[in-house]
């Protein structure tokens, strides 16, 4: 696991505020809503992280909150006390219940095969509600991935924290790209630790997710984001 979740994850809020969330939660808050054949008031979201899109969402939706990292799901505790915090890896975990709604975030960019993408399909469709809807939010898709770099990061109370994310492919033929980051934090007592991280993330074509999809058992629909990005919505 990155050190962003074992070691660093208590530094998450630092690198991503929830209000940075705000307008994409509202596009997925949307999209489960026009696209859900009942009315949705449970969701599930696998790979939550530190919570910042159930801060949004769980004015709308019941949320239940599962993520593999213990460090993120403390986070994403201290944010979100009233919703539900399970730990648990996507492709595996299995809950016995159902969901009228499953999202799925960046944290799907983790699986790097065709066999963990499908896994956590197969564990969104098992939690899934007939006539409910999951909701996959891949950060690219092999038509549509860009090489780049993107900094940030912001100041608390008594610690601060910049990053530099460095985004490329080195092997264009197979199902991964690298994503660099570089993690700059300052204690309160004005010490400096450097860090990097280095994530390796999936890239499949729009045709292999559609395919995954539908072996799955969903009825799949893309639609594009405000950020231009594909998403991919499921119905069961």
């Amino acid at each position: 696991m990155h050190k962003l979740y074992q070691e660093l994850a208590s530094w998450w809020p630092l690198l991503s505020s929830p209000e940075e969330y705000a307008e994409e939660a509202a596009f997925f808050k949307n999209a489960l809503l026009q696209n859900c054949k009942l009315q949705p008031h449970t969701l599930l979201e696998l790979g939550s992280g530190g919570g910042n899109n159930a801060s949004h969402l769980k004015a709308h939706f019941a949320m239940t909150l599962v993520d593999l990292s213990p460090g993120m799901l403390q986070v994403s505790r201290a944010l979100n006390p009233e919703c539900e915090h399970l730990a648990g890896d996507m492709r595996t975990v299995r809950l016995n219940r159902l969901f009228d709604a499953v999202l799925i975030h960046d944290a799907i960019m983790y699986m790097t095969t065709e066999e963990d993408l499908s896994s956590a399909m197969a564990t969104a469709f098992t939690h899934c509600r007939p006539g409910g809807v999951a909701l996959f939010s891949p950060d690219f898709v092999r038509e549509t991935f860009s090489p780049g770099t993107d900094h940030g990061g912001h100041d608390g109370e008594r610690r601060a924290m910049r990053y530099l994310e460095w985004t490329y492919d080195p092997h264009p033929g197979d199902t991964t790209y690298f994503v660099e980051l570089v993690y700059l934090m300052r204690e309160a007592d004005g010490s400096i630790q450097v860090e990097h991280d280095r994530h390796v993330e999936g890239l499949f074509s729009r045709e292999v997710w559609l395919r995954l999809l539908r072996q799955n058992g969903f009825t799949p629909n893309v639609v594009v984001d405000p950020y231009g990005r594909d998403i991919f919505v499921a119905n069961k």
